[in-house]
């Protein structure tokens, strides 16, 4: 068992640090990769990469919780959800960064007038952001409910703390960058 949850947790930790290093800022140490489109040293995780990612934490939050047949069934709801909650957030990555593409493709071209949203638009943008947020986490609170009443006190811990790990950036127990 406790071979288990090692190896539960160092997968966590592989995908939580692959993560760490894939959103470090330009002059921080990590794996260098010239992006074709974006002129810069950072390396930015494709659609197949966060796929695996996803992938892997689902499957360790699974393992880490040694769910019995009963509780097995209530899973597939948690899974769902945890996936539509990674592709809401790959889709407004991807559209954050074709918005950021064509306004440094703007520039370049000597059309300086373009600029980015104003502080409205941009206020608007992180509202309706942050209302999508809202409502995928209640949908996973939703989809989670059933599953976490029946699992055990020690389950319930497990569950909560490889949430967090596999969580958006990797960061362990709700911790985010400074």
């Amino acid at each position: 068992m406790m071979k288990q949850a090692l190896a539960v947790t160092f997968a966590l930790s592989l995908t939580g640090a692959s993560l760490a290093l894939a959103q470090q800022g330009p002059g921080q140490q990590g794996p260098a990769q010239q992006g074709p489109e974006l002129g810069d040293m950072r390396w930015r995780p494709n659609a197949e990469d966060a796929a695996a990612f996803t992938d892997a934490r689902i499957a360790g939050l699974k393992a880490g919780l040694k769910l019995t047949p009963e509780q097995e069934k209530n899973w597939p709801a948690v899974e769902t959800a945890i996936r539509d909650l990674a592709k809401d957030r790959a889709d407004r990555m991807k559209v954050r960064m074709e918005r950021m593409a064509a306004l440094r493709e703007a520039r370049r071209g000597g059309d300086n007038t373009q600029s980015g949203p104003d502080t409205i638009a941009r206020l608007r943008q992180g509202a309706d952001a942050m209302t999508t947020r809202a409502a995928n986490l209640k949908k996973l609170a939703d989809a989670a409910e059933p599953l976490y009443k029946s699992l055990d006190e020690g389950q319930k811990h497990r569950f909560g703390m490889l949430l967090r790990m596999g969580g958006r950036g990797g960061h362990a127990h709700g911790q985010r960058r400074g």
